[in-house]
């Protein structure tokens, strides 16, 4: 089955192009099929793959060449395909998830007009993400990357006529073109001196220690990390993605979960070998997540748009996947990839049940008492908030939980700094859950006659990704539970825990301990401060948070604005003053010569047989005096 890999591409590709084609002449529900029937074609082959891959008989990676794309007399960059355990897992969360998420898109889209060409583009982005995840070199890779960017900015902006949401579309393109250019940089440097993009032959390279040395592993691991800084939201550029809400709340829930902010993990893991190879920037890419963590945390403590505390609780989730880079737990990462994949889906399409019923409403101070009215939203939505806060049994806590415990062996201040972290997130996500669910309603008497639950399109993804959110973690149980790790032996062929320590059992059961502790005191501290809601005017630290520490506002004085005033000036003294001056002066200065010399053409012979005379005695004295 793997020879057939390019269809799981191939499906979505098709799915787009019929879609985006006829999106003005077929039904909606016609195109809502077409684009969920292809993810799900993608996902079967995928399944099917995924099991050629685990079968102990496989030898891989397996690489599928489909035709030459770039070849001179010293580069051979092939449009071809790799199949490895870490490629096929992916595989399985951009296609599982990115299903239930069609699924749930055709109920939550139907009364759009443009529901055809929102399929069409889904389609194109789940198209672009496994283009990514597939590509054997860093050129294929670069070109589902960008891919993933134009379909953000795309879906961001769907309802393009609201001003503000093409501004957050804007917003992500060009920040995600910041981080576009680190990458592109990094490619460069390994085209450069390694003669090649495919990673059998620049891995092969890297082991056998040729062509490099330390100065410019760092340098292109760092290039490289601030392309995944852009496309993971990572500090400093992180600001685009709680911006993103503007698209359909189906969207937020695939770039936050399936596609797009996973790129910049997936591409670290798979660059594993160059980054054990250059521990500076191991140790940068930790300090990053830790700060991004702990930053995006404190201010989602102080938001009110239900998506809002979601996208910075990705923003957080992210930021703790890279310290697990950052401490060399690749695995561990790709762990937490794949439950938060399912519980942050299950968190967003929740999310978009809530804002269904509540005709559009966003704001969790007009909402309330919704349990009564939402039976499956609300147990769902309180499974994923206690899968991320880390509570034992569901994936989170096994995921969460690996983490720290690595934070832990490499320096015991990254585990509390992380665990500082993991305290704000039962904390806002619980008064997420309870300004939302419970107590009593405070909108308006009209929403409240209309609260109703979702349609089954829109509850059944909900039921899927919880169980996945409980079960999802027992894939990769902690060594102390003295049970198998399916997803490290899984792995391990291509990617693993670099400094592995042998940390006592007991020592890990009182992290897990800790964690869990804090984690179940924040839920108890945001059940009593949010029973009786009081929405005063924020003051002070509360306020700073509730503006996001400003950060927009700094970037738009320090940033911003200048390259404005800049701009400013280079049109009108570079630009209108110097290069227009100077062309414009070209033309005139003919202009004022050829009035001129079109007053020679009087008309009479007399004064042309004069000229005539005039140039023969010139050629003669020429010819007499300079050309002997």
């Amino acid at each position: 089955m793997i020879q057939f890999i390019y269809l799981v591409p191939l499906f979505p590709l098709l799915g787009f192009l019929l879609n985006g084609l006829l999106w003005n002449k077929m039904p909606k529900n016609m195109g809502g099929l077409i684009g969920s029937g292809a993810i799900l074609a993608s996902f079967v082959v995928s399944l099917l793959v995924f099991f050629e891959v685990r079968n102990p008989g496989f030898q891989g990676p397996v690489t599928v060449r489909l035709f030459d794309f770039i070849q001179t007399a010293n580069i051979n960059i092939p449009f071809a395909f790799q199949v490895d355990a870490l490629s096929s897992l992916f595989l399985l969360i951009i296609t599982g998830v990115g299903f239930l998420i069609h699924v749930y898109s055709m109920s939550y889209m139907h009364e759009d007009s443009g529901m055809v060409k929102y399929f069409a583009y889904l389609n194109l982005f789940v198209f672009s993400m496994l283009l990514l995840v597939l590509g054997a070199n860093y050129l294929i890779m670069f070109i589902g990357w960008e891919g993933v960017g134009l379909c953000s900015y795309l879906l961001i902006g769907f309802w393009f006529k609201n001003r503000d949401y093409t501004n957050a579309a804007k917003k992500a393109f060009v920040m995600n073109r910041i981080g576009d250019l680190g990458f592109l940089v990094g490619m460069l440097l390994v085209l450069a001196n390694f003669h090649t993009l495919t990673y059998k032959d620049f891995f092969t390279q890297l082991s056998s220690g040729g062509a490099g040395n330390g100065s410019l592993y760092f340098w292109i691991t760092v290039c490289f990390f601030i392309g995944a800084t852009g496309k993971s939201a990572q500090v400093p550029l992180y600001t685009w993605l709680p911006d993103a809400m503007a698209g359909p709340t189906p969207v937020s829930a695939l770039i936050h979960a399936a596609t797009m902010v996973t790129a910049g993990i997936y591409m670290i893991a798979r660059s594993n070998v160059l980054y054990t190879l250059a521990p500076a920037t191991l140790n940068i890419v930790a300090i990053i997540g830790l700060v991004t963590a702990i930053l995006a945390a404190t201010i989602a403590i102080r938001q009110y748009d239900i998506k809002k505390v979601l996208a910075y609780s990705t923003v957080s989730q992210l930021g703790f996947m890279f310290l697990a880079l950052g401490v060399g737990a690749y695995t561990t990462a790709v762990f937490h990839v794949m439950t938060h994949a399912f519980f942050k889906a299950l968190l967003f399409l929740g999310s978009g049940s809530v804002i269904h019923a509540m005709g559009g409403e966003q704001d969790i101070r007009k909402m309330g008492g919704l349990s009564k009215h939402m039976k499956i939203t609300q147990l769902t939505f309180l499974i994923g908030c206690l899968a991320i806060s880390g509570i034992p049994g569901l994936s989170g806590f096994f995921s969460k939980d690996a983490i720290l415990t690595a934070a832990y062996e490499h320096n015991p201040v990254l585990y509390y700094l992380g665990i500082v972290a993991a305290m704000m997130t039962a904390f806002y996500m619980f008064r997420l859950y309870f300004l939302t669910f419970t107590g009593s309603f405070r909108g308006t008497e009209e929403q409240h006659h209309h609260l109703h639950e979702s349609p089954a399109a829109m509850t059944m993804p909900l039921v899927v990704l919880a169980i996945l959110s409980v079960a999802g973690g027992y894939v990769g149980m902690p060594e102390v539970f003295h049970m198998p790790n399916f997803l490290n032996e899984y792995l391990k062929p291509v990617v693993s825990n670099i400094g592995e320590g042998h940390i006592e059992a007991s020592m890990e059961w009182m992290l897990m301990g800790i964690s869990v502790a804090v984690s179940v005191v924040m839920i108890a501290v945001a059940y009593s401060m949010h029973k009786n809601p009081n929405f005063a005017p924020s003051t002070g630290l509360a306020k700073a948070m509730e503006n996001k520490w400003y950060i927009d506002e700094i970037y738009d004085a320090v940033v911003v604005k200048p390259i404005e005033r800049l701009s400013v000036f280079m049109n009108r003294f570079v630009e209108k003053m110097g290069i227009d001056a100077t062309v414009d002066g070209v033309g005139k200065s003919v202009k004022w010569g050829s009035d001129r010399l079109r007053l020679l053409q009087s008309g009479q012979v007399g004064f042309y047989i004069f000229f005539m005379v005039i140039g023969m005695v010139v050629l003669f004295a020429l010819s007499f005096f300079c050309f002997k």
